[in-house]
């Protein structure tokens, strides 16, 4: 029997592919593509032809409010009416946060707002520095360099990309940046991609429970003995007036450079390897020009199929307008960038995928305004060097029979495996 909405407060509603389109009048996005977790596009491509912004039914979030256009997406990001600080007091009856949110609290930068937000992100800013992370180019060559050399050996012709390069660059990286010394790769991958994309609710606190007691003793070593990496930086970093990050607050950081910072990497460069099998006349423009192609495939990537395809839960604290469209106080608020970034009012023919598209640098896949993605620069740098040099090593690359499964849930998109040959 399908299920009915009773109120738009009312979150407790399953996914179920039987329903209709829409439950008196809030739209249920498995019933507009036929497997959503595979295919997101066709579901915000049909909300979006109705207009910027819908109240919804998604598989792991209930009950919310989806922006999929494109402007909109902009207003909704610089909005001040809606807060990512989920523990103040207007949060919609019966709505439960992502297990995320209660871990992390308000103790990081992606769950505050200003002034606190403001704070944090002076503070981090003073150490996470463009320079610094221009400073890696060459460190980022020789990991590349390294894992490609290791995926190549004894006349390998076949590998996981994911497993054999697009996961283990990202986390070198990043745990060299944080000076993290001999981290498991394999149970760090597994632990994050439970807490961003979690395969059961205890899975996921499993997770978390492995996370932040080790982030919490890394930081308690680098306190004893700093070295110079960036979280022994940011461990020590006061600002001209006396403040530091608190413990809590250090920890939350860790986790998003840690955590968030490779699974988006990750997924930019499968999603990026998957775009170019898919568009043959594409893989042949870049094979022929890696060099000078590579940050537009990064780019036209971001914007195609980037690695995240919503963001966290924003929440109105007021009644207010989006594209529009009145959003309720204590509503549920998510910003699809992954319908925007096909917005074509803003990206002619969206659909086709394209590494020389003159615009696909304003894509949202890092957000927009104050919370514009710290690491992005980062992720761009890996991105672009990665498969510039996959490329140029491996000119023949092609698919090896099916990916793997898709990541769940609505937050991260990407492949488990992707099975390639050379």
């Amino acid at each position: 029997m399908t299920e009915t909405v009773k109120s738009a407060a009312d979150p407790a509603i399953p996914d179920r592919t039987d329903q209709p389109d829409s439950l008196g009048g809030i739209e249920v996005l498995a019933s507009l593509s036929p497997d959503f977790t595979a295919d997101p596009y066709t579901a915000f491509r049909r909300l979006r032809e109705r207009g910027p912004v819908h109240q919804v039914v998604g598989p792991d979030r209930g009950v919310v409010w989806l922006v999929v256009g494109y402007e909109a997406a902009r207003e909704a990001f610089g909005s001040p009416h809606l807060s990512r600080d989920w523990q103040r007091d207007y949060r919609q009856p019966g709505w439960e946060p992502p297990y995320a949110l209660n871990m992390l609290g308000n103790s990081n930068m992606l769950m505050s707002d200003p002034p606190h937000h403001t704070r944090l992100r002076k503070l981090v800013s003073q150490e996470f520095t463009a320079r610094r992370v221009e400073g890696m180019r060459q460190r980022v060559q020789e990991i590349t360099d390294e894992l490609l050399d290791g995926m190549t050996a004894d006349g390998a012709r076949g590998a996981d990309i994911i497993e054999a390069f697009a996961s283990p660059l990202p986390m070198i990286v990043i745990a060299e940046l944080l000076g993290v010394p001999g981290l498991d790769r394999a149970s760090f991958h597994a632990w994050s991609n439970e807490t961003l994309a979690p395969t059961s609710p205890e899975a996921e606190k499993e997770a978390y429970e492995h996370v932040m007691p080790y982030l919490a003793g890394l930081i308690a070593a680098k306190r004893e003995s700093p070295g110079e990496d960036l979280l022994s930086a940011l461990v020590h970093t006061v600002d001209e007036g006396g403040d530091r990050l608190t413990e809590d607050e250090l920890i939350s950081l860790a986790f998003l450079l840690l955590v968030a910072g490779h699974e988006t990497t990750v997924n930019t460069i499968g999603n990026a390897v998957r775009a170019l099998f898919d568009h043959p006349d594409q893989l042949a423009a870049v094979r022929a020009d890696p060099a000078g192609l590579a940050a537009g495939l990064v780019e036209e990537t971001l914007r195609y199929d980037g690695p995240v395809a919503t963001t966290t839960p924003r929440i109105a604290l007021e009644d207010t307008e989006i594209g529009g469209v009145r959003v309720p106080r204590g509503a549920i608020v998510l910003i699809a960038m992954a319908g925007a970034d096909h917005d074509p009012a803003r990206f002619p023919d969206p659909e086709r995928f394209d590494v020389r598209r003159s615009d696909a640098r304003s894509n949202l896949s890092f957000g927009h305004g104050i919370h514009f993605c710290l690491g992005a620069p980062l992720a761009r740098l890996e991105g672009e060097v990665a498969l510039r040099t996959l490329l140029e090593r491996c000119p023949d690359l092609a698919a090896d029979g099916e990916p793997g499964e898709w990541l769940p849930g609505m937050l991260i998109r990407g492949r488990r495996t992707l099975p390639v040959r050379w």
